[in-house]
């Protein structure tokens, strides 16, 4: 009996080798599907918009890959996916390419079981307009990813090659993720009948959950209809939320390689991240622009976010996009928001009413009764800390003081003007960015508690900021929910919004929305003269505003370092370092 096993180990055996070298080893060339009669295409290349994929299997020799890979274009980023021999290619040009530091995931689409519930508040179609693309490079830009011009989006728009898919808001139209998808069957003739995934993003603005994995399973269930027998995706091996994903999903990593030119884009997989690494998304945008432009780089402290930038015999110290020009006076004047309020009286920019700090407890309730809610927040402080909106009752009036004075013992309380928050960058007396700051808010799945729910976006809100964005579960959040209606442990029913915040601060989970094209004049205007009353070239004017296109404003505060990197696609950081080199500019053009 024992016998009798042993040749039926040995046969199981020899099937899972074989079947792992199938995988991890593909033929140069393979032979002719047997369902088609047609060999597979040699040499397989197909141009994805942000660079061009070639499949490696089609080629009989590394030579004629790495001859392929020459050919990519500037400011593009081309792979070679399925890389069946990787020393043996890297051998053939080690100047040239490298071997990509990804994961191999497969999808096998026989076993697949697609989601029975369909998301809420969005919905997963192909892409089909040039505003469709427009808003997939945004998101794209947002993740730091290649843009594709709009026109190869149209072009292929009937491809059955490549497939692009959107997520579009149900209410708004606003497009929140994009997904590119490659059947290989169409591309090279595969007898392997596979499929790949490509260029999963999702806007980094959006609270909905879930729209990743409503992409893929689309995507996965499109090519499973066509009878695709797999579908792979390549990821840094360090992107670990993407894999947490597509392991959820049913992905499971094969032995396959990947293989891209040394460029510039892909530097830092080539040769270790560079010093600025370190910096924080706000101060890196800044870096990033200056290397561009062969401006000289110098990190004086990562965790400060300090650099020195050199060009010319010129150099400029700076604090993310506070640099030297900025003065000691300048400085003074925003970080105390008492006197940033005089001075906008003397401008003649709109403020809200207010209380002087000293006043009773008498007087403080006739000014909140006038009102029907107010502001309190310190006189000093940044990133929203302290700040308490939309107080309404004594009871948290006093209790607001006690939380605002803990940050800085000077408070101002002002009335709570109703309306939305306006972030404007003004550069060198130029408006050169608005931006709507909505607060956070989350959206119920009839599963998880309101708790549970602040945790999940405060993670995709921090890990789409790169940790600058977080929705702290402290008092104040616990207040909004409250106001809502709700507990921290409450279960909202499915689809049902809550905002967790009453500011809009970025940095306590608000997201940006641009308007820099529908500003209206009366604004605009209020902006240049906050921006000259305190005599600063690079500020973030905050307004509370009912429409970005009206008439209608309050002046709020001024920042003497506004975060640049949040109001793509408005060319803040170039405006930024034009004004530190105004030579380096015509250069940029010219380049």
């Amino acid at each position: 009996m024992n016998q009798a096993r042993k040749p039926a180990r040995r046969n199981a055996q020899g099937h899972r080798l074989k079947r792992m070298r199938e995988q991890s080893s593909p033929s140069a060339i393979a032979p002719a599907d047997e369902a088609t009669g047609h060999a597979m295409r040699e040499n397989a290349v197909v141009d994805c918009g942000w660079g061009r994929l070639a499949f490696a299997q089609t080629f009989k020799t590394a030579e004629e890959l790495v001859e392929v890979l020459r050919g990519e274009e500037s400011e593009k980023r081309d792979i070679a996916f399925y890389i069946r021999d990787p020393h043996v290619v890297l051998a053939a040009a080690p100047q040239e390419v490298f071997l990509d530091p990804s994961h191999t995931y497969r999808l096998n689409l026989a076993t697949y079981r697609a989601r029975r519930t369909s998301p809420q508040g969005y919905f997963v179609r192909r892409l089909c307009s040039e505003a469709d693309a427009k808003a997939v490079n945004r998101i794209y830009r947002a993740r730091g990813m290649v843009s594709v011009d709009p026109d190869f989006f149209w072009r292929q728009r009937d491809s059955r090659t490549l497939t692009f898919l959107v997520v579009e808001h149900e209410h708004t139209g606003d497009i929140l993720g994009a997904i590119t998808g490659v059947d290989h069957t169409r591309a090279f003739n595969d007898p392997a009948h596979g499929s790949s995934l490509w260029c999963l993003a999702v806007d980094p603005r959006a609270s909905q959950p879930g729209i990743g994995e409503a992409l893929v399973r689309r995507l996965a269930e499109l090519f499973q209809a066509r009878g695709a027998a797999f579908l792979d995706l390549s990821v840094l091996h360090d992107n670990q939320s993407a894999i947490a994903l597509y392991e959820k999903l049913g992905f499971k990593r094969v032995p396959a390689f990947t293989l891209k030119r040394k460029n510039t884009i892909n530097e830092k997989l080539f040769i270790g991240p560079p010093p600025e690494e370190q910096l924080n998304a706000y101060a890196r945008i800044i870096v990033d622009e200056a290397r561009r432009r062969g401006i000289g780089v110098e990190v004086l402290d990562a965790e400060g976010g300090f650099f020195r930038l050199s060009w010319g015999g010129r150099a400029v110290t700076c604090r993310e996009s506070l640099s030297e020009l900025t003065t000691a006076i300048a400085m003074s004047r925003c970080d105390d928001k008492a006197v940033t309020r005089r001075l906008m009286e003397a401008a003649g920019v709109p403020v809200p009413r207010r209380l002087c700090a000293s006043a009773d407890s008498d007087e403080r309730a006739r000014f909140l009764q006038e009102c029907g809610a107010v502001v309190v927040k310190p006189t000093r402080g940044e990133q929203g800390r302290g700040v308490i909106v939309g107080v309404e009752t004594e009871e948290e009036l006093e209790a607001a003081i006690r939380q605002a004075s803990a940050v800085n013992p000077d408070i101002l309380i002002e009335e709570c003007v109703r309306g939305d928050d306006l972030r404007v960058v003004v550069i060198n007396d130029e408006i050169v960015a608005a931006a709507l700051r909505k607060p956070p808010e989350i959206i119920g799945d009839g599963k998880h508690s309101v708790r549970e729910l602040i945790e999940r976006l405060s993670r995709r809100r921090s890990a789409a900021t790169h940790g600058e964005s977080r929705i702290p579960l402290d008092e104040e959040t616990a207040r909004c929910v409250r106001a809502g209606g709700h507990d921290m442990d409450d279960v909202l029913n499915r689809g049902e919004r809550l905002r967790v915040r009453r500011t809009a601060n970025l940095h306590t989970g608000g997201t940006l929305h641009d308007v820099t094209a529908e500003l209206g004049p009366a604004i605009a205007a209020s902006a240049l003269k906050a921006a000259r009353a305190i005599d600063i070239p690079v500020a973030g004017m905050d307004f509370i505003v009912e429409d970005p296109k009206g008439d209608a404003h309050v002046f709020i505060e001024a920042n003497e370092r506004p975060g640049l990197a949040n109001h793509e696609p408005q060319p803040t950081v170039e405006r930024f370092i034009d004004l530190l080199f105004p030579l380096s500019a015509a250069r940029s053009e010219r380049e």
